[in-house]
């Protein structure tokens, strides 16, 4: 069986510059339709993470006992990127998710960055 190819992307369809703007908007309204308390304790969960060495994701959150599950999968990514916009965590590669509510789904995993480690007490 052979592929079907495109010697070039058909115009319109890839735009780095309209993906980033569409990423950029979902984490905007998904940061504001989130519960003041939850995203504050999610705050805390991936600060406290983010101490450590270990690379980890959102399930070791849930897994810890840090935070619950959000109303909405989009607060994830919103809280993530906050912390990473902070200069909290960095991404450290993709892994498997181990929540399985996202049926084991490719995830970005995390670690604290070495400035957060050295001012963290």
């Amino acid at each position: 069986m052979t592929q079907l190819q495109f010697p070039e992307p058909p115009q319109g369809t890839v735009s780095p510059a309209a993906a980033e703007a569409a990423k950029q908007d979902g984490i905007a309204r998904a940061a504001a339709n989130t519960s003041p308390d939850w995203a504050t304790a999610c705050r805390n969960a991936i600060e406290l993470m983010a101490r450590r060495i270990t690379p980890f994701q959102a399930a070791d959150l849930i897994a810890e006992g840090l935070i619950d599950e959000p109303d909405h999968p989009a607060r994830w990514g919103a809280a993530f990127n906050a912390a990473a916009k902070a200069g909290v965590i960095e991404a450290a590669g993709f892994v498997r998710s181990k929540r399985a509510t996202v049926h084991g789904s490719i995830c970005k995993q995390w670690t604290g960055t070495p400035a957060h480690r050295g001012r963290a007490a």
